[in-house]
C-alpha cells in the first residue's frame, strides 16, 4: 500500500487497518495478517492467501455455477459470526460487499474470510459518527441522510450482501449513482423477482429484518445468527413451487375457466 495517494498522507489508514487485522487476528472468519513491511515510500502488508477468489465471482455467475441456498446459509453464519466479534470489539467494518468477502477455495466451496478495513472505524462510547462512505449499492439510508453510522449500518450493507447471493441481484441498483440513492432513501426494492422462486419464505424474511430504514429496528449480528433461516434447515425445495404452479393451471383446466394469456405466461415461467 502507497502511504501517499493522489497527493494525501494515507499511512495513519493504513497503520489503522493493521490494528484492526491484528485485533481479529484470532477471529477464522476475518483474514489474517502475517507480516507488515515498511519502505520508504510503501507499507506492504503480507496477509492469508484465499484461493477462492471473492464471492462476488458466484454471485453473477450462471444460475448452474452460483451458489445455492444451502450454500449463502453456512456462507452467512460465517460472515455474520465475524461480524458479530468486529462488532463486539466496537469495530463497525462499513464497506461489507462480495468483493470484501472471500473464500479460502472455490471448489469445493470454502470458508468466508473478511477484508478490507480501509474504510473501517472502531466506535467510542457514545460518540457519533457521520460520514459519507462506502459503495453505493451498499451504503444504508443513514449515510445518505449524513444521520450517525453504527453498528446497523454493516448490518443493512449485510441485508444486501445476502439479496445479492441469493439472487445475483443489486436490489437497489439504478442507471446511475444518483437512482441508486434515490432507490435506497426510498426504499424501492422488490422480492417478486423471478430469482425468488427459488427461494424460501425464511430467507425472505431474514433479509427483510436487516433492510430496515431505521437504524434501531434492524436485528443486530447475534440477533440474526439466532434467526430460524440460520438456526434451522428451513429451505423450501424448489420442486414446491413448481408443483403449485402445476396444480393451479390443473385447476384451471378441470374448472374449464378461460386461463388469459397473462395467467398462462406466470405459469409457463413458474415451471
Amino acid at each position: 500500500m502507497r502511504k501517499r495517494r493522489k497527493g494525501q498522507d494515507c499511512r495513519m489508514e493504513i497503520i489503522h487497518e493493521i490494528a484492526v487485522l491484528e485485533l481479529a487476528q484470532d477471529n477464522p472468519w476475518v483474514i489474517n495478517l502475517h507480516e507488515v513491511y515498511e519502505t520508504p515510500s510503501e507499507m506492504i502488508l503480507v496477509l492469508e492467501y484465499a484461493a477462492g477468489g471473492e464471492i462476488f465471482d458466484q454471485c453473477v455467475a450462471d444460475r448452474e455455477e452460483a451458489f445455492k441456498e444451502k450454500d449463502v446459509q453456512r456462507l452467512m453464519r460465517q460472515i455474520l459470526e465475524g461480524v458479530r466479534f468486529l462488532h463486539a470489539h466496537d469495530v463497525v467494518h462499513l464497506d461489507l460487499k462480495p468483493q470484501n468477502i472471500l473464500l479460502t477455495s472455490e471448489s469445493p466451496l470454502g470458508d468466508i474470510k473478511i477484508v478490507d478495513f480501509g474504510l473501517s472505524r472502531i466506535m467510542k462510547n457514545s460518540e457519533e459518527l457521520r460520514e459519507i462512505m462506502g459503495t453505493p449499492e451498499y451504503v444504508a439510508p443513514e449515510i445518505l441522510s449524513y444521520d450517525p453510522i453504527s453498528m446497523a449500518t454493516d448490518m443493512w450493507s449485510i441485508g444486501v450482501l445476502t439479496y445479492v447471493m441469493l439472487t445475483g441481484l443489486s436490489p437497489f441498483l439504478g442507471d446511475n449513482k444518483q437512482e441508486t440513492f434515490l432507490n435506497i432513501s426510498r426504499m424501492s426494492l422488490s422480492y417478486s423477482e423471478e430469482e425468488f422462486d427459488v427461494v424460501s419464505e425464511s430467507a425472505i424474511d431474514f433479509i427483510k429484518t436487516l433492510l430496515v430504514k431505521k437504524p434501531e429496528d434492524r436485528a443486530t449480528a447475534e440477533e440474526c445468527l439466532k434467526h430460524p433461516w440460520l438456526t434451522e434447515s428451513s429451505i423450501q425445495d424448489p420442486s414446491f413451487k413448481v408443483k403449485g404452479a402445476l396444480e393451479e393451471a390443473n385447476a384451471l383446466q378441470e374448472g374449464k375457466k378461460p386461463c388469459s394469456q397473462k395467467t398462462a405466461k406466470s405459469i409457463r415461467d413458474r415451471i
